[in-house]
């Protein structure tokens, strides 16, 4: 009877009353970010700063590849090693679709987060260089002008996000948001 009692107190405990008090204390201290980083537009919700999405379009930057298509659920990459036949193709694969697409020279060095896919596959950052070297395209497809042109790359410049810590990972840009202030571009 004892362990019963133990059994439900706890269960109260830690099942209820501890995560109730958490969820409470991260909707006062980080609303947005209990929410799931949320990105609105005219009051519907168009993504997450936390998981990446596909963009297509030539007038958008493009994400890093996914292998699981973006898809949640589940997340997860390929776990090919570096000797795996199939992942050298596709590597070789996405070096050209990604130089076709933006139209550059064969020989230019490619960030290599737009040729491996994350080991999420939801990853939603690129390289600074990954979008330079896409900017061309964005802005010959929005028929931006010079001075958009020079907007853009301003944007570019202010959405980079530095190392964690100054010593965790690599600038990077949340192409989500990249996509959404270039829409503002006028």
């Amino acid at each position: 009877m004892i362990s019963l009692k133990v059994f439900l107190a706890l269960t109260i405990i830690t099942g209820i009353a501890y995560p109730l008090l958490i969820t409470g204390v991260a909707q006062i201290a980080f609303p947005a970010k209990a929410n799931g980083s949320l990105v609105m537009k005219e009051n519907k919700v168009i993504g997450s700063k936390l998981i990446g999405q596909q963009f297509d379009s030539i007038i958008y930057f493009s994400s890093r590849p996914s292998e699981v298509f973006y898809n949640t659920m589940p997340s997860g990459g390929t776990n090919y090693g570096p000797t795996n036949n199939q992942l050298k193709q596709l590597v070789i694969e996405r070096k050209s679709k990604f130089i076709a697409f933006n139209q550059l020279d064969s020989h230019l060095y490619i960030p290599s987060e737009m040729l491996f896919a994350s080991a999420s596959g939801l990853d939603p950052h690129i390289s600074p260089r990954a979008a330079i070297l896409q900017a061309a395209r964005v802005a010959k497809a929005r028929n931006f002008n010079s001075n958009q042109n020079l907007q853009l790359k301003k944007l570019i410049k202010e959405l980079t996000e530095t190392s964690t810590f100054s010593c965790l990972g690599e600038e990077r840009i949340n192409v989500l948001l990249l996509n959404f202030e270039t829409d503002g571009i006028r």
